[in-house]
């Protein structure tokens, strides 16, 4: 992430702040597993099968929908070349209004869960170095690393300010959270209409700062 531009630093912590809220109403809605974190649902998953919990069929069926919203956010990406940036966001926009039409008028939300985690998986194509994702903004595990090293350099007198990107990250996330554990208690999923909202005014964001070319370092 520190060889990305400044302007990429606050579209991550925007991203993360996304996946964050959404995440948080995932969690609370399905009672514990996720639709951005799948280490959590894979280990979740795990257990399901070693015989100790339930939900076996939605924890495959949400890691499922992450990979799937991958391959999709990618196939967007490649089509789009230089503005593979707005053009996933909007995918992302897209299938979060979708989810959260779905699970607002149906009794039994566990499609539109499904297509959150779809969203999420496509969020993670936003950013690409080498047609591999350079910066994760929905799973903190690699953020929190880096921003442990480089705190490390830094006390050993090198570089004073590299690790902040990576806490700027890891706060964009929480604070998501804590605004969809917020809102969710109050609007249900009706507090989905928010995540779509800010993630339209994230494409736009992307679609104003032009190519690729113009937002990364070569």
């Amino acid at each position: 992430m520190i060889r990305q531009r400044k302007p990429l630093w606050v579209l991550a912590a925007g991203l993360a702040m996304l996946a964050g809220y959404v995440d948080a109403i995932g969690f609370l809605r399905l009672g514990g597993l996720f639709v951005s974190f799948m280490s959590g649902n894979s280990t979740q998953l795990a257990v399901a099968i070693a015989g100790h919990g339930a939900g076996i069929a939605l924890a495959a069926g949400l890691v499922a929908g992450f990979v799937l919203g991958v391959v999709l956010g990618a196939r967007v990406g490649l089509v789009a070349g230089a503005r593979r940036k707005p053009a996933v966001l909007a995918l992302v926009t897209l299938l979060l209004a979708l989810a959260t039409a779905v699970g607002t008028m149906t009794p039994a939300p566990t499609a539109a869960l499904v297509l959150l985690a779809l969203a999420m998986g496509a969020e993670n194509n936003v950013f690409q170095r080498g047609g591999e994702v350079s910066v994760g903004v929905t799973y903190m595990t690699g953020t929190l690393v880096k921003l442990g090293q480089n705190l490390a350099v830094a006390s050993a007198g090198g570089p004073r300010w590299r690790w902040l990107p990576y806490l700027l990250l890891w706060s964009g996330l929480v604070a998501g959270a804590v605004a969809g554990a917020t809102f969710y208690p109050r609007y249900g999923l009706d507090a989905l209409w928010g995540a779509v909202a800010a993630a339209a005014v994230l494409t736009a964001m992307a679609w104003m700062a032009g190519p690729v070319e113009t937002w990364e370092s070569s």
